[in-house]
Formats: C-alpha cells, structure tokens, sequence
C-alpha cells in the first residue's frame, strides 16, 4: 500500500490480493471496481520488464494500434510541403501546413497531441526540436510519425495507435482505454498491446522479456495481472 494513502484509496486497496495474479477477465473488472475518480478514468497498463535501457540491445519502443481505441480525441498535426496540406486536411489532420506551422511552435503555441511529417520535411523541422523534443512531440521513424503514407498514419493515430516505450528503469506505461468500456474491449487492447511489446521483444534480453503485469485506473491501486508470454 502507497505511504501516506488516503482514506478513499486504503478502502478500496482492501479488495486486492495483492500476493494474487487475477486472470485477465477478473483484473478488469477489479480495476474498475477500485477506482475512485469523480471523473471518467483510464485503465492504464503497467509492464515491468526484464530489458536494461542502459543498453542499446535492450532498448525497446514501437507503437500499436488498439482495436477499440483509447477513447481520447487526438489532435494531430501534419508538418508538410505545400503540395500535401490539401491531402493532409483530407486525410483528417487537424492542422496541417509548414512555414506557420514552425512560428507557432517556435512561439510556444502547441496545440496538438501528436506531429507527424515526412521524410524530406524532416530537415526543415528539425530547428524545432530543441522545443518538441522535451515535449516528446518530435517526429521520428520509430514512432511512424515520419511517414510516406500521411493517409494512413493519420487514420491509425485518430482510432487509437498508442506508443509503448521503457522508462528509465525499464517500465512501460500506456493507457488502454477509458474505464467506461465494456470489459471485453478493455481486454481485447489490453492483450494487443501486450502481444505488440512481446513482438518488439529486444535481440539483448534473454529469458521471458515481461516480469509483471499491472492493470490500474487513472486513481486507484494496482491489480497484478496473470499473464504468459
């Protein structure tokens, strides 16, 4: 139990085991359960895995799209040439453009959840990473934000294409979908986002690459997953 918890979380902390790994089914629904947000939280997926970030080989980063979505609107932003911003807009970017694009983020004024561009755009934007890196807004290819397909990049991002990394101890985090999904579909994004971090599984890790599973609302306690790779 957290030090220094509350009242609210101590009294819904009691109904989990937590020496038990719940089946799939059962963890979703005892997520739901625990959580004591006023508002409509996430199920977020806690992965700690056996991968060392420290080394090259053990890095791991790709991206998924979940089959329900996440149930949050995405607002992207395209950084292209002018000859593409019609087909960008038509594709569903909410912004789309590049000289005044670039003074609106140099400015500060961001707002987007996610930028993509392509790859002859990718020089022209990088005098902007000193301001989208530490946001973590850079596009990059192993995220599929540089893309040559804009149609499809766009289409995946707004159902839901979430991307999965490890921390600085070699954790991952991703929300999987907002709490007032049905349990079926909380279970069906769950176990893609698995199988896609098992698919991204580093050439350095040896053995099983997933420690543990945890399954957690936005606010409540941890309910430990069973789960074999």
């Amino acid at each position: 139990m957290k030090l220094g918890a509350g009242k609210k979380y101590k009294a819904v902390a009691a109904k989990v085991d937590v020496f038990t790994k719940y089946p799939l089914a059962e963890a979703i629904a005892l997520a739901k359960e625990v959580s004591y947000a006023k508002f409509g939280g996430t199920l977020e997926v806690h992965v700690v895995t056996n991968a060392n970030p420290k080394y090259n080989d053990q890095m791991l980063r790709g991206t998924v799209v979940l089959p329900h979505g996440t149930g949050k609107k995405v607002k992207v932003a395209a950084f292209v040439s002018d000859d593409q911003i019609d087909e960008a807009k038509k594709s569903g970017a909410d912004i789309a453009g590049n000289t005044e694009l670039m003074q609106a983020i140099e400015n500060g004024q961001i707002n987007f959840d996610v930028l993509i561009t392509t790859t002859e755009m990718m020089r022209d934007l990088a005098k902007a990473a000193k301001v989208l890196g530490p946001k973590g807004l850079m596009p990059s290819p192993k995220t599929g934000t540089v893309t040559q397909n804009l149609a499809t990049t766009i289409d995946e991002i707004k159902k839901g294409r979430v991307e999965f990394k490890l921390d600085k101890t070699g954790n991952i985090h991703v929300g999987v979908g907002k709490l007032n999904f049905a349990n079926e579909q909380l279970a069906d994004n769950v176990t893609t986002l698995l199988k896609a971090v098992v698919e991204h599984r580093p050439t350095g890790v040896k053995g099983k690459l997933i420690k543990k599973v945890v399954l957690a609302p936005t606010m409540g306690p941890g309910v430990t997953l069973e789960w074999q790779e």
